[in-house]
């Protein structure tokens, strides 16, 4: 695997790579990042993996100084999954100017969701891809479902913006008990972590709710919510939308999914469910 670390030095490397597909990461990799792995490698000649701790898309307060940077073990697991070439560069390289005067502004969903959480997440999302895509050159990239609000970001960025990019979404890792893989579950302590998977058992009721029938969305949200509270959680959101659009949800729609985002401790968890009817 060639670790690469500057833009001329990768835009070289991709010109030699023939088919390419691409997993953008911010490190500090675990099983649903190598299914990503795993996924691309079926799309294509090459794999590129990019480690990159984005600060643009930390708010104010968020954890971007404590986000776990464990690069060497990345490089034993990437190596593992044949992964072809790891781009890894400093702030300096992505951003030489330092501040980044323009940025790539996404719809009204950007403040909605997690966005209402996160003042300015998703604008800072949407800028990294996109100086990561235009640096790499996929022909394929690869996101996962946990991050259901940023994969309909990009994908809807990338056809607006007619990018040549085919955007292959992968489906949610989970541990055994159900919890959705993600960098920030090692953040839980053991006591949080037997906890933690009752936002996924809380995703599953309401879906089965939606499936036999109910519209009451605003009920089986409360009542979702109002399960995490009494267990000690401080609960974000639990929202039916609209799979395609993640527009508001109404009575009667066949795709839906289920979002929800609730605070364990100091641990942000996000999940979500699909549900077509």
């Amino acid at each position: 695997m060639e670790i690469i670390r500057t833009v001329a030095e990768m835009r070289a490397w991709r010109k030699l790579a023939g088919k390419l597909a691409f997993v953008p990461t911010m490190g500090n990799l675990h099983e649903g990042h190598l299914a990503l792995v795993t996924a691309a490698r079926g799309q294509a000649d090459k794999v590129a993996v990019s480690i990159f701790v984005n600060r643009l898309q930390f708010g104010q307060g968020e954890d971007f100084d404590a986000y776990p940077r464990t690069f060497d073990a990345d490089c034993d697991k990437l190596r593992a999954a044949g992964v072809d070439a790891l781009f890894f560069p400093n702030e300096r390289e992505l951003y030489p100017r330092v501040k980044q005067d323009f940025n790539v502004e996404p719809p009204h969903i950007q403040d909605e969701l997690c966005g209402a959480f996160r003042p300015g997440h998703f604008r800072g999302v949407a800028t990294v891809v996109t100086k990561l895509f235009n640096i790499v050159q996929p022909d394929v990239a690869c996101f996962g479902k946990k991050d259901f609000q940023q994969l309909h970001v990009i994908k809807a960025m990338v056809d607006d913006l007619n990018s040549p990019i085919e955007i292959l979404p992968v489906d949610t890792g989970r541990a055994e008990d159900g919890l959705a893989l993600s960098s920030r579950n090692g953040y839980l302590c053991a006591e949080e972590r037997a906890e933690a998977p009752r936002l996924y058992r809380n995703l599953c009721a309401l879906r089965d709710s939606l499936l036999a029938g109910s519209h009451d969305y605003a009920g089986l949200e409360a009542a979702a919510s109002a399960d995490l509270a009494a267990a000690g959680w401080v609960v974000d959101y639990v929202e039916v939308r609209q799979a395609d659009t993640l527009e508001i949800a109404h009575a009667g729609e066949k795709r839906l999914v289920v979002l929800a985002a609730a605070r364990l401790g100091r641990t942000r968890l996000i999940d979500n469910i699909e549900v077509f009817r």
